[in-house]
């Protein structure tokens, strides 16, 4: 090789590295509530957004400590990416307030909240804090429905241009290959859950309600005797006397659900318990949207027949 090829060689090698530097440091930078919405901002962004994830499938969204990692992640956020309906509000406030950051508090393009784009089910008559952990505006579980991952696909792809204009017909196109792939899934995912339809199910924590109203499953109560208050063996026994009376078929829990009460109920009622994932990472299946519905899928066939 002569020098001048030589030296050609090192200047295209130094311009690429110096490529990829700039595009990494050109990545938005996203604060992600929960792996549903990291997940999913992965899918419309790919190695264009920098995401950082506070919680993990083996958390309880409602109860997260405000750590220093979690204020440092907010302050550099260009963009934060949570469900909103008053899921995250015993400890999203104090890392807003904490970190300093304008570009992502209330009311600014930097804060999408999901839950604003779906219908939200249950939504309260009144508010009492005695009937539990009642959310105002309605269940903030959206995630169990596909068709609600749909919709809020559509909404973020729009934020992630308007927050970072520069690469908008990037979300554009993601977002359309997305679709394609999403609504060929769902299609294969409603026509698998076929044989669901009607089940009488018990859930461990009322965290369902869209994935009952996708699949028309039948819940027939509750472990919990209000909203994130955990079952006394007195209510166990309630709920095991109730199903005498009116059977379900399976028991279903999220992934970080406590499996004690469920399991108590399972060996006395004699049906099985489904552990869902709820999110990405719940399962060892459920590594991005897709597994998280396959494996959700997966799980309820074979509880049914068990």
């Amino acid at each position: 090789m002569t020098t001048t090829s030589a030296i050609r060689g090192l200047s295209i090698g130094a311009g690429l590295a110096l490529s990829l530097i700039s595009q990494h440091a050109q990545a938005i930078k996203v604060f992600a509530c929960e792996p549903e919405w990291a997940a999913l901002t992965k899918e419309l962004a790919g190695d264009q957004a920098s995401i950082y994830t506070a919680t993990n499938a083996l958390q309880d969204p409602h109860q997260v400590q405000a750590k220093p990692s979690l204020i440092a992640a907010v302050r550099n956020a260009e963009l934060m990416v949570c469900t909103g309906a008053e899921l995250e509000v015993g400890w999203l406030p104090v890392l807003l307030r904490q970190s300093g950051n304008p570009a992502v508090q209330t009311g600014q393009p930097g804060q999408f909240n999901a839950a604003d784009y779906v219908r939200k089910l249950e939504v309260p008559t009144r508010l009492d804090r005695a009937d539990g952990d009642v959310h105002a505006s309605g269940n903030p579980h959206i995630q169990t429905d596909p068709r609600n991952i749909a919709a809020v696909a559509q909404a973020l792809a729009k934020r992630l241009a308007e927050v970072d204009a520069a690469h908008a017909t990037v979300y554009q196109a993601r977002l359309a290959d997305f679709n394609t792939r999403w609504n060929q899934a769902m299609t294969r995912w409603t026509q698998a859950a076929v044989p669901l339809k009607g089940m009488p199910i018990v859930v461990q924590h009322k965290g369902f309600p869209y994935l009952e109203a996708w699949l028309g499953l039948n819940q027939v109560i509750s472990l919990e005797p209000k909203p994130g208050v955990e079952p006394s063996s007195a209510y166990l026994s309630t709920v095991l006397t109730q199903l005498q009376k009116q059977p379900a078929k399976v028991i279903i829990r999220a992934a970080y659900n406590d499996g004690r009460g469920s399991q108590w109920l399972s060996e006395r009622a004699h049906i099985p318990v489904a552990v869902l994932p709820f999110t990405v990472g719940g399962s060892d299946k459920a590594k991005d949207l897709f597994g998280l519905f396959d494996d959700t899928i997966e799980q309820l066939l074979k509880a049914s027949k068990g």
